[in-house]
């Protein structure tokens, strides 16, 4: 099965990212709006024990954090993706390394992490550079603290629900 981790920001974020969504994003109905930390991985029915006790273990040992945005950007020319630009808070950072390091989650990523949660994808390259240059000019500042994140895993249909919560600083 197919297991990832995220972080589901507060419902102000999430209502400003689908309002977007909605429109420029094939996966709206799949997932809400998240930061993902460590991306998808499969797994064994019988490892998914050991994860959740790695995971408790790593929610215990870190500190509450600020997730703060304050611009757009995208992943163009690699990928028409347009994202709310979540800041490489060391913590947030961290928190990356040490999922990536929890056995017996694979440690290795397709790609570089690059906190994000994504607004629009999948679109034509005239579309995203339309999109893009027409929501630059809004105003995109949020701020607040992370106290939680998720294990997920992916059904049948590919959307993808909550297996655990694990709260931040806590056992």
């Amino acid at each position: 099965m197919k297991y990832g981790v995220a972080i589901f920001p507060s419902k102000k974020i999430q209502d400003v990212a689908n309002s977007y969504r909605k429109r420029y994003d094939p996966h709206y109905a799949l997932i809400p709006p998240h930061i993902t930390i460590k991306e998808a991985f499969e797994l064994q029915e019988e490892d998914i024990e050991e994860v959740v006790k790695q995971l408790s273990e790593v929610a215990k040992n870190t500190k509450p954090f600020s997730l703060m945005i304050h611009k757009l950007s995208t992943f163009s020319p690699v990928t028409n993706t347009i994202y709310m630009k979540v800041e490489q808070v060391e913590e947030l950072m961290n928190l990356h390394e040490r999922l990536n390091k929890a056995d017996p989650i694979p440690e290795e990523d397709s790609f570089s992490f690059v906190p994000h949660i994504t607004i629009a994808q999948k679109l034509s390259d005239d579309e995203h550079s339309d999109v893009y240059g027409s929501l630059q000019m809004q105003g995109f500042e949020f701020e607040e603290t992370v106290t939680r994140f998720q294990l997920l895993y992916q059904l049948e249909n590919g959307s993808w629900t909550v297996f655990e919560t694990f709260r931040i600083g806590e056992g």
